[in-house]
């Protein structure tokens, strides 16, 4: 995957985890991280967890948003701390 494809992705990924997780969104830049971040961490826990989602494009983008959510849901317990 190219570099403006991850970025697209975790721009998308990103936006819909701050949608899905309400009021820990980060601008549109810090979305963007939480995506490729998120995107990262979904690509090691899916499969240690044995759960295969679509593939392709979409498939991506769905793993991507909940590795971001998990990312999110992280990171507002950090803040609140």
């Amino acid at each position: 995957m190219g570099i403006l494809a991850a970025l697209i992705i975790g721009a998308i990924a990103g936006w819909l985890a701050g949608l899905i997780v309400h009021g820990a969104g980060f601008g549109l830049i810090g979305n963007i991280a939480v995506g490729i971040v998120g995107a990262l961490v979904a690509s090691w826990v899916l499969p240690q967890l044995h759960v295969d989602l679509a593939t392709g494009t979409v498939g991506t983008i769905v793993d991507a948003t909940i590795g971001a959510v998990i990312v999110l849901v992280l990171l507002s317990l950090v803040r609140r701390a």
